[in-house]
């Protein structure tokens, strides 16, 4: 029996990128909740075997994106108002850690890019560019992110950003928001660059807090 490693890669590699496309297409809403998923379908659309969409199906399921019912099949359950409020309240107990810890452990490079993003977010926060401003909001926790130098830590607030990202993008889009959230990137960043752990917590734990009322007034209208 031989093995043929290019291959085994290559196979992980297609069921990654069939995954990763089914579950960004179910957090897009391009899916609605209680649609019907089929194999056949969504292989012909991706121009895929069955075999690497069924693996993407099981393992959205254990994501709880969709559920397999007897008899019926595979159907979306996505993201519901509960979920975007777990989300948040879990995301409102650790996201400030992340920043202390960036606060002792970020690189010059990562400042910089911080600092570029701040810049890019206030010119197009001028020209109300909302889908650049989602775009940017997103880099910026992200290289917070990866400044924590926490491989699990990252992993959990990259996914918590993602499955939350079409709230995030209406909330953001609310009358004054992305301007104030603008500001409160640029507190933060300075308590970042100052190297002060505390503040850069404390300023983060409020800007969670300040973006989950925000998301709450969306999600009740």
């Amino acid at each position: 029996m031989t093995f043929d490693l290019q291959k085994e890669v290559s196979d992980h590699s297609l069921r990654g990128r069939v995954f990763h496309k089914i579950r960004e297409d179910i957090l897009e809403g391009k899916y609605a909740a209680g649609e019907p998923l089929t194999e056949v379908a969504i292989s012909q659309n991706l121009g895929v075997s069955r075999t690497p969409v069924r693996e993407a199906l099981k393992q959205l399921e254990l994501e709880g994106l969709v559920t397999s019912i007897p008899n019926k099949g595979t159907v979306v359950s996505g993201i519901s108002k509960q979920d975007i409020i777990d989300i948040y309240e879990i995301r409102s107990l650790i996201e400030g850690l992340a920043a202390r810890w960036a606060a002792t452990k970020i690189t010059d490079e990562q400042l910089k890019q911080l600092e570029e993003i701040i810049e890019l977010t206030e010119f197009y926060t001028e020209k109300n560019n909302m889908e650049h401003l989602h775009e940017l909001d997103t880099q910026f926790h992200e290289v917070i992110y990866e400044a924590s130098n926490s491989k699990p830590l990252k992993h959990i607030l990259s996914d918590f950003h993602h499955y939350a990202q079409r709230v995030r993008m209406q909330s953001i889009a609310t009358p004054g928001r992305a301007k104030k959230s603008t500001e409160e990137h640029k507190a933060i960043l300075e308590a970042i660059k100052n190297r002060n752990p505390e503040e850069a917590e404390r300023l983060t734990n409020l800007h969670v807090k300040n973006v989950k009322e925000n998301m709450m007034k969306y999600l009740k209208g």
